[in-house]
C-alpha cells in the first residue's frame, strides 16, 4: 500500500493512527460481536462512545459546563439556515463577509429576515481581513456571524471582531482544534468535520445554553431547532454514529499529541515552511495578505492558468494529491490540517521548487 499526501480541502486527511485504530475494530468494537457501523445508537456501547467523545472534546477546547456540544447532520449548508432559524428574533443579523462560506451563509440568512454586511473584503477577492475593531453594528441585531477560515480563499480571522455586546457566531470548520480557542467568547461555535476533524457527515455545533430556546421562528421544522438535540443528548434521531466514532479517535490522537496548544505549534511550523517558499519564489505567489494567512488552507498561483493546469497534472502523478484550487478561485490550494505531516508539506515544495528550476524564465 502506497498513500499520497492528500491536500484537499475537504474530505480530507485524517491520522494514519486513527485509519488504523478504525481498520483494527471494523469488524468488531471491542467485544460487542459487531462492528460500530452495525450497532444501535440506543445501545450501550455506542452511548460510551458518544459520552467519550464529547468528554474528550470538552477537554480539548476547554469548553465551559454552560455550553452544550451537540454532534448533528446536515453540514455547513445547514447550519446557515439553522442559525437564524434559532436566533432571530428581531428578524435582524449583522454579517462579516470576508469570503465565499460567509456570503453563502449571508445570503441563506436573508430568507428569514434582514441581513447586514457590516464588513466585507469582496473589494479584492477576499484577500484579506478588514478591519473588526469598529464596526457599526446594528443596535437590534440578534447576533454577529463570521467564517473565523475562510477555505477557499486562506484568510484568517486573528481578532475576533468587537460585537458591542451582540452574540457572535462562528464557522470554525476549516479550523476546528487546530489552536486553541476560547469558547466563552462565542455564543454558537460550530463546524463541519470533514475538513480537520473526522469524515464527511458531523456537524459539531457548540452553543451557550441560554441560545437553545422554545422561541424560534414558527416556521421552523422540529429538526433545524438546536433544542430539539439538546434536550436529546444528539440522540432525537439516528446520528452518523460511525462517523462520530471516528472523530472520537481524533480526539484521543489529539490529547495524546499534548491537545490544540501543541498542534499550533506544529501546524504554524507546517505553515511556515510553505510561506517561505512562496515568499522567496519567482513563480509562485501567494494570494493572501501576510498578515492574515491561514495556517490550515495555503492559496497560490503562478499567474498564468495553463502554468497552473501543469502545476496540478505533474503533482498529481507524483503523489501531491488534490492540490487544484476551489473551481470559483482556480490556481492551486494546499490544505494543511492538522492530519497533514510535516513531510507532506517538506515533499510539495521540494516538487514546487523542481518544477520552478524547470520552468525558470
Amino acid at each position: 500500500m502506497s498513500r499520497v499526501f492528500n491536500f484537499s480541502a475537504g474530505p480530507a486527511v485524517l491520522p494514519e493512527e486513527v485509519l488504523k485504530t478504525a481498520q483494527a475494530e471494523m469488524l468488531e468494537y471491542k467485544n460487542s460481536g459487531m462492528s460500530v457501523m452495525e450497532m444501535s445508537h440506543r445501545s450501550k456501547d455506542f452511548e460510551e462512545i458518544l459520552e467519550t467523545a464529547e468528554k474528550d472534546l470538552r477537554t480539548l477546547m476547554n469548553i465551559p459546563e454552560n455550553y452544550k456540544v451537540l454532534f448533528l447532520q446536515g453540514g455547513g449548508c445547514t447550519q446557515f439556515a439553522m442559525v437564524p432559524m434559532n436566533l432571530m428574533k428581531n428578524k435582524v443579523a449583522d454579517y462579516i463577509v470576508t469570503g465565499q462560506w460567509s456570503k453563502k451563509a449571508a445570503a441563506e440568512a436573508k430568507i428569514f429576515g434582514t441581513v447586514n454586511e457590516v464588513a466585507s473584503s469582496a473589494d479584492k477577492n477576499f484577500s484579506y481581513i478588514p478591519d473588526l475593531s469598529d464596526l457599526n453594528i446594528s443596535d437590534n441585531a440578534d447576533y454577529v456571524y463570521i467564517c473565523q477560515n475562510e477555505t477557499v480563499h486562506g484568510t484568517t480571522i486573528r481578532e475576533l471582531p468587537n460585537t458591542k455586546g451582540k452574540i457572535l457566531v462562528a464557522d470554525v470548520s476549516s479550523m476546528f482544534l487546530s489552536e486553541p480557542v476560547d469558547v466563552s467568547k462565542y455564543g454558537i461555535i460550530w463546524g463541519g468535520v470533514q475538513k480537520n476533524v473526522g469524515p464527511a457527515g458531523v456537524t459539531i455545533v457548540i452553543i451557550r445554553e441560554d441560545l437553545i430556546r422554545e422561541e424560534v421562528l414558527p416556521f421552523t421544522p422540529t429538526m433545524m431547532k438546536y433544542k430539539t438535540h439538546a434536550d436529546n443528548n444528539s440522540l432525537y434521531n439516528t446520528p452518523p454514529c460511525y462517523n462520530i466514532y471516528i472523530c472520537g479517535l481524533v480526539f484521543k490522537w489529539l490529547l495524546k499529541l499534548g491537545g490544540t496548544s501543541e498542534m499550533k505549534k506544529i501546524n504554524e511550523a507546517k505553515a511556515k515552511i510553505l510561506y517561505d517558499y512562496l515568499d522567496g519564489s519567482k513563480i509562485f505567489h501567494g494570494t493572501v495578505e501576510k498578515k492574515n494567512r491561514s495556517l490550515m488552507n495555503v492559496p497560490f498561483v503562478t499567474g498564468s492558468k495553463e502554468l497552473d493546469a501543469e502545476f496540478v497534472a505533474a503533482a498529481t502523478k507524483a503523489g501531491l494529491k488534490n492540490i487544484k484550487g476551489h473551481r470559483s478561485v482556480g490556481g492551486m490550494r494546499a490544505s494543511l490540517y492538522n492530519a497533514m505531516p510535516i513531510e507532506g508539506v517538506k515533499a510539495l515544495v521540494d516538487f514546487m521548487a523542481e518544477f520552478e528550476k524547470g520552468h525558470a524564465k
